[in-house]
């Protein structure tokens, strides 16, 4: 078996009517890297005969493997299972709508080249509608980048560049494949960043919605934690419960001050009462912390298990 370079990885729910032409652009593409390459399409779960058109794309091209699931698992898992699957030392996932340019990889690969071991595209003229995708998408990038102080205009574009070793050691859940950027970053890996070709959708319907821009946000916690407290859970959690508890002991002593300076009786001032719940809360987030320990220990020691199930596999 030849030594795999390059490995596309293309999630796939309902876009039969773009697969053919995507593929024939793949291949020209490819073709012209000179590079061992194989297309990987995560069928998740497709309704509109999406898994015909990719076993009659993969019957003629050897180089296209396929995964289809036995329910529909949303875009993350997919992109998972084509990143576990995947034999290339360089990975670029990218949508199978069409949207994303198959003219884009070279430039993604001459990055990799350079050095860098994430290359994030950026759609900077995106031919999507402004209001319900393009600004929401603005909004969440400028307070992804805040947080985890990573710098990219576009966590939301799907083409990326990965060195395959980027990828080893952290699970994908939510809609977690768009930070792997920023925890790669956070965690040492050098990222660039180079602007893609975006295109109006030609078949099929947008699977966005303004929900999933909430839903990114929520999951900006998740990254942060995961990079900054993954190890040391304690530490999160202790300091939120000694905070707590140096405001229920702050709030203690003035109430005691009150009683012996003014004569305030502790029961007609709510600061004990308030001490009292700080002094509770402080306990509650250590033995979080304490908990979230021993989850951390049982999460490094426990086997491997993945977050999908798979019903075919093709061309392995």
């Amino acid at each position: 078996m030849n030594k795999i370079d390059l490995s596309i990885v293309l999630p796939v729910y309902n876009e039969a009517g773009n697969l053919k032409e995507l593929h024939q652009k793949l291949d020209d593409v490819l073709k012209k890297t000179n590079k061992e390459y194989e297309m990987i399409f995560v069928d998740d779960c497709s309704k509109d005969g999406s898994d015909v058109v990719l076993e009659e794309i993969a019957q003629k091209d050897s180089n296209v493997k396929i995964i289809r699931f036995m329910r529909n698992f949303g875009q993350t898992t997919a992109i998972a299972a084509g990143f576990d699957h995947s034999q290339g030392e360089i990975i670029i996932p990218m949508d199978a709508d069409l949207q994303n340019d198959p003219e884009d990889i070279p430039r993604f690969l001459e990055k990799i080249n350079e050095g860098y071991d994430v290359v994030a595209g950026w759609r900077k003229k995106r031919q999507d509608k402004f209001l319900t995708k393009t600004l929401p998408s603005q909004i969440a990038n400028k307070i992804i980048s805040r947080i985890t102080r990573v710098k990219l205009h576009d966590y939301g574009c799907t083409m990326k560049a990965y060195k395959k070793n980027m990828l080893e050691g952290f699970g994908l859940y939510g809609e977690m494949h768009r930070f792997i950027p920023a925890y790669t970053a956070i965690n040492g890996a050098k990222v660039a960043e180079i602007e893609t070709n975006h295109h109006p959708r030609k078949h099929g319907k947008t699977k966005y919605n303004l929900s999933k821009t909430f839903r990114v946000i929520l999951d900006i916690v998740t990254v942060k934690f995961l990079a900054s407290y993954l190890t040391r859970p304690m530490h999160f959690f202790g300091i939120i419960g000694f905070a707590s508890f140096a405001g229920g002991l702050i709030a203690a002593v003035i109430a005691i001050y009150l009683r012996f300076a003014s004569g305030l009786h502790l029961t007609k001032s709510p600061l004990l009462l308030f001490a009292v719940f700080l002094g509770i809360t402080g306990i509650i987030f250590v033995l979080m912390g304490l908990l979230a320990e021993m989850m951390t220990r049982t999460y490094f020691e426990s086997q491997n298990k993945k977050s999908y199930s798979i019903r075919k596999k093709i061309n392995f």
